[in-house]
């Protein structure tokens, strides 16, 4: 009996100490934790001691408060702040567009030159050499004279043509040996010729020149039209004042929904129940300023073509601030008085 009695009292002795154990430890890791997070607490206030403080620095103020008078008045210095600056961006395009009161551009190196009055794409195709040549030997300049123009008259004058389907080909080696004679051309390398892609053709020559001359005005000229350049050098002049100008021969007229009808229309749905095309220049010639030229440029993506060039030119200017100038002189049906233009 005296064995087993003190077998139990050290038993009991053991869980004793166990315990204490287990209670110094769940201690020891309470009072960690305090510690953590006091020091956690601690480092974020001062973390949100020193934001205010900057805070207070970057804004000049030494009040956490700000009364409501003085927020309206932040609120409307940035809102003026705002419009300012669009004011300037809008300034700045409007003059990159060309609308400056003066006539000259600053080269950057403390010199100005005048801009050219106009570049002038005379539109053509393979096949059309005899047009080519009666045209240089009708009102095109041809060698050093064609350089004196653009010197003398600002007048640039080109044939525009595209590339052969089948690159590289006899049609395109005849217009590059033509080139090399003349060197009066403008190549649309991207440009496939073909009758249905006449329209695209238009928008990419005056996508070319915008971009590489520095004009007044840009004009697309038939190659079956003979143009007397001198009146039309003097009409444009007339027109300088005019920043978003579209000069042609002005008309409208029926919309043919007929596969079979020469100006037949795909979208002729597209002009309403009287079938009917707005208002736009004949295709033989018609001329349109910097800024409009700098427009089908930027947006060269976004402007669809119809099946003609000139309603898909004068599409391009619907819903804009353009003013359209009906150039009686323009009209090409004949040398009437007064017409700088003749189509044959």
């Amino acid at each position: 009996m005296h064995t087993r009695g003190g077998s139990s009292s050290r038993g009991q002795s053991g869980l004793g100490f166990g315990s204490r154990v287990s209670s110094l430890l769940l201690a020891m890791f309470a009072t960690m934790a305090t510690i953590y997070v006091a020091g956690r607490l601690w480092q974020d206030a001062e973390t949100r001691l020193h934001l205010v403080e900057e805070l207070d620095k970057r804004t000049g103020q030494g009040k956490s408060a700000v009364s409501v008078d003085d927020t309206l008045k932040i609120i409307a210095c940035r809102e003026q702040q705002k419009r300012l600056s669009a004011v300037e961006m809008e300034l700045a395009a409007a003059r990159q567009a060309g609308f400056v009161s003066n006539k000259l551009v600053d080269k950057g190196d403390g010199h100005s030159k005048k801009r050219i009055l106009a570049v002038i794409g005379i539109i053509t195709t393979f096949g059309r050499k005899k047009n080519r040549d009666a045209i240089r030997k009708a009102w095109m300049p041809t060698g050093a004279a064609l350089k004196q123009m653009e010197d003398e008259k600002g007048i640039v004058l080109r044939f525009v043509i595209g590339r052969s389907a089948n690159r590289g080909d006899s049609l395109d080696r005849e217009i590059d040996n033509e080139n090399r004679q003349t060197n009066d051309f403008i190549f649309l390398d991207g440009q496939v010729e073909a009758t249905e892609e006449q329209p695209k053709k238009s928008k990419l020559f005056f996508i070319h020149a915008v971009e590489t001359w520095d004009a007044e005005f840009y004009a697309k000229v038939n190659d079956d039209v003979y143009v007397n350049i001198d009146a039309l050098g003097a009409t444009l002049s007339t027109h300088l004042d005019k920043p978003r100008a579209y000069i042609g021969c002005m008309k409208s007229g029926e919309v043919f929904s007929e596969p079979t009808h020469k100006w037949y229309e795909p979208d002729w749905w597209k002009f309403g129940d009287a079938k009917s095309y707005f208002r736009h220049a004949s295709g033989e010639i018609y001329a349109i300023s910097r800024a409009l030229a700098q427009f089908i440029s930027i947006n060269r993506s976004l402007l669809r073509t119809y099946a003609h060039d000139d309603v898909s030119t004068g599409s391009w200017f619907i819903g804009l601030d353009v003013k359209h100038i009906d150039e009686s002189k323009f009209c090409c049906s004949s040398w009437s008085t007064g017409s700088l233009c003749a189509a044959v």
